[in-house]
């Protein structure tokens, strides 16, 4: 759970040209936080009209046969709330009191799922969602902890893993991002490097004022509604480097 751990997995993500990379990079994220496993579901893709149109997963498979048979993706209480949520969710805070919930997380604990999980909700620049999930079997202090070490982390991964799989994967339509300005990647680089805009405007000579307009303007051509998604694009695209 250190800085070498994201940087390692990011560039695992950054050089996944297929969806079975993308797997082989889940295993290894699994292997960087010493997680149980790690899902990538990717739930609306406007460009691709299917009901699911990409499922990347560590899961056991007599789970996933289980799960697909059932169809448990409609009573997935997970994948309900992250459908509409924008925070991370922490599996703890699902009611699991309703006879579905309850039967749903039994069965998923039997399987080895992992005892806690959290999952994040990506919203792409085309218009597409995913949630990607990270499971532990550490008892409920550990997980904690961890939890509240990496949720940070784990939600930039999620955000670079939406961008690989959209592109890799063809799933992403529309006509593309813009191209930046030589200013506009100067600035979104090193804010990817860890700068504040008030540390970029002393190297660059600007006013803090025209670096957060030189941002604003990155993330409108990346297509993006946050400046975290603009970075992940820019990084995806291999625009930038951190």
């Amino acid at each position: 759970m250190t800085s070498g751990a994201i940087l390692w997995c990011l560039e695992k993500i950054r050089v996944a040209a297929t969806a079975d990379d993308l797997h082989h990079v889940l295993r290894h994220i699994c292997e960087a936080y010493q997680l149980a496993h790690a899902v990538f579901h990717a739930t609306d893709t406007p460009a691709v009209r299917a009901e699911r149109p990409l499922l990347i997963l560590t899961y056991p498979a007599e789970w996933v046969e289980n799960y697909t048979r059932r169809d448990y993706f409609k009573i997935d209480p997970v994948v309900a709330i992250g459908r509409v949520g924008f925070l991370s969710l922490d599996w703890s805070t699902i009611d699991q009191k309703t006879a579905s919930s309850a039967k749903f997380f039994r069965e998923a604990d039997e399987f080895g799922v992992g005892r806690h999980g959290l999952t994040t909700t990506v919203r792409g620049p085309s218009g597409e969602r995913s949630l990607f999930t990270v499971t532990s079997n550490a008892n409920a202090a550990q997980w904690t902890r961890q939890r509240d070490a990496c949720i940070h982390e784990f939600q930039i991964i999620a955000n670079h893993f939406h961008q690989r799989a959209m592109i890799s994967t063809g799933l992403r339509g529309g006509d593309g991002p813009l191209p930046l300005s030589k200013r506009e990647k100067q600035c979104i680089e090193l804010l990817a490097k860890g700068f504040l805009p008030k540390q970029i405007a002393a190297l660059l000579d600007l006013s803090e004022s025209a670096i957060r307009l030189y941002l604003c303007s990155a993330r409108r051509k990346l297509q993006a509604s946050t400046t975290s998604q603009a970075i992940a694009i820019a990084l995806s695209l291999e625009l930038i480097t951190a």
